[in-house]
This record gives C-alpha cells, structure tokens and sequence, in this order.
C-alpha cells in the first residue's frame, strides 16, 4: 500500500513537472533580434515595413514578441561584437539585411537566421540553392538579372550622350564585386568608361571625391550595399553639389537628393521577412523555407534635383516612374 502511495506521489510529481514546463513554454514570448547596417533613424523606411509585416502575422512588438535591435552605424567591423550581444541574449530567429550582415551572423551562430535584402546568397554561400537552403538561413534575395545594366541604360535615356562615369562600390562586401563587374560589363557594351572607386567606411569618402573630380565623369553609380544608405547625405550632397546624375540602388538616397533610383522594393522585402519569422517561431525549419527573389521593382526620380542641375526627363521616362519626388 505505501509502495503505491509512493509510486502515485511520483507520478503526480513527473506530471505536475512536465505540465509546468509545458506551460512555462506555452506563456513563452519569442525574441527576435535585428542586426541593422546604420542606425534606427536612417533606416526606418526598413524597420516601418518590418514591424507592419510582424502585426500583419498577429505579432506585437512589447506585447507577445520581443525585438532586440543593434546597429552598426555603418561599421561593418563592430558586427562580430554586435552579433556576440545579441547571442547572449538567447534569441530565437535573427533578421539580418544585406550580404555582409548576413555572412557574419551565420558564421557566428546556428539560429535560424532570416536575411533580406542579400544580393547573391548561393554564389557567396549563404545557402545551397534558392528552392533549398539547407542549414539555418533563409529569407529575401534581392538579385535581378541584369540589374545594373538595367540602370545605366535609364541612365542614356536622359542622358543619350553620356561617356564616363563613376561607380562607388565597397569592396568588402562579396556581392559587390559582382554588382561592379556587371555595371562594367554594361558600361562597355554601352561604349561607356566607368571608374570604380571602392569606399570601406566615411574616412574614404574625401579620396574618392577627389578622383571624380580629377577624373570628371558625367554621372555617379552608387551600388545597393547598407553602408551607403549611412552615408547617403555626404554622398548625394556631393553629387547635388557637383551636378552628377546618377541611377542609384537605393530610393533613400533619391530622397537625399539623387536624381533617381531602381531597384527592388526594399520596404517590401523587409515585409516579407515577417512572414518567414512567422513560419519560423511556428516550427518550420530554415532549410525547408525557399529563398525568395524580387518580384516588384520601383522607379523614382527628383524632379527637384533635376532643375538643379539643369536636366531635363524625358516624357517617356517620367511617365514610367512608381514615384516622383517634385
């Protein structure tokens, strides 16, 4: 009779133990963390859509999911200590936007890591394949067959005659080197000389302006990688200043006074991410989550920039435009 009692005694104990794991795991709130390229401020066209995208899925940020942000203020050299803090935090998926953020988040760590925005997520080994990831990431490419040629041939509708111009790329980022063999690519079969300039952080900005003006192109390229988005104000405050025009990668720096941008909807792409960390949180595992590539493109052009430094769009051009900034 007492070995019974006993015996009931603990089985209500394993119960009661597992029943409290159960609901201790139930009454769990998930923690995403966000490794951002520049600051809050400058990239809250990104974090806008991003939080919309978690509401759409029924999630609250405070609420029932928690969100740890930390930015490199452009500082690609500050995300292995970044990525560290955010580890430590006990995370249960990464968001992650842009090649390189996303390359040192997964050589840090097994979380399931969602990435955005990544320009060539197989050929820099992100993933194995777009269909089948494989490992811990997935998420949002944003690759498009000739997607800088794209541009530059926008670039001869306004400018017909155009011969020379200036490419900013960084080089530390891997996709970079293939967006800047593909704008050459272009520019040659065009007729065009491009000069490749490669900025790493602000403190190469005043040698690259100084090749421009030794070199005098007629445009200036800056190529889709974050830390541009940080330093878009000298940038395009430069390019405003000298009368560049240019077809950027980035609507923010159109925004910043650019002449125009094209490009997929970034905004849209960090959207979309929220459904990923959705899937993800629901028990889907990365590997089995297909990589996605962009479906909308946006045109928009500064029609202010224009008059300031003397251009004209044609007709045709500006009625193609998803945007007109005037």
């Amino acid at each position: 009779m007492i070995a019974r009692f006993c015996s009931c005694i603990f089985l209500a104990l394993i119960w009661a133990s597992a029943s409290a794991a159960q609901a201790e795991q139930a009454g769990k709130i998930p923690r995403l963390c966000f490794l951002g390229n520049s600051t809050a401020e400058l990239e809250a066209n990104l974090i806008g859509p991003f939080r919309e995208g978690l509401r759409s899925h029924g999630y609250i940020e405070g609420k029932n999911v928690f969100i740890v942000w930390r930015w490199a203020e452009g500082q690609y050299q500050k995300f292995p200590e970044l990525i560290a803090g955010l580890i430590a935090t006990n995370c249960d998926v990464m968001v992650t936007a842009g090649t390189p953020a996303s390359l040192a988040m997964k050589k840090a760590t097994s979380i399931p890591l969602v990435m955005t925005a990544v320009g060539d997520p197989v050929g820099t080994g992100l993933v194995a394949s777009l269909a089948h990831p494989g490992g811990n990431v997935t998420g949002l490419s944003a690759i498009a067959s000739d997607l800088e040629g794209k541009r530059l041939e926008l670039l001869r509708e306004v400018i017909p005659k155009i011969s020379h111009i200036a490419v900013i790329l960084n080089p530390t980022s891997p996709f970079q080197v293939i967006s800047e063999k593909e704008m050459q690519d272009a520019a040659k079969a065009f007729n065009i000389k491009a000069l490749s300039l490669g900025v790493k952080t602000e403190d190469d900005l005043p040698n690259a302006f100084t090749a421009i003006l030794k070199n005098k192109p007629g445009a200036l390229f800056v190529l889709a990688d974050r830390l541009f988005l940080h330093l878009r104000t000298p940038l395009m405050d430069f390019a405003l200043k000298h009368r560049l025009p240019g077809v950027h990668a980035y609507v923010e720096l159109v925004e910043a006074g650019g002449l125009m941008s094209y490009g997929p909807s970034y905004g849209e792409m960090h959207r979309r991410a929220a459904y990923y960390v959705d899937r993800i949180l629901k028990g889907t595992k990365p590997a089995d989550l297909p990589v996605e590539q962009p479906t909308k493109f946006e045109l928009v052009i500064n029609l202010r920039t224009a008059k300031q430094i003397g251009l004209t769009i044609p007709p045709n051009v500006l009625a193609r435009a998803d945007r007109v900034i005037r």
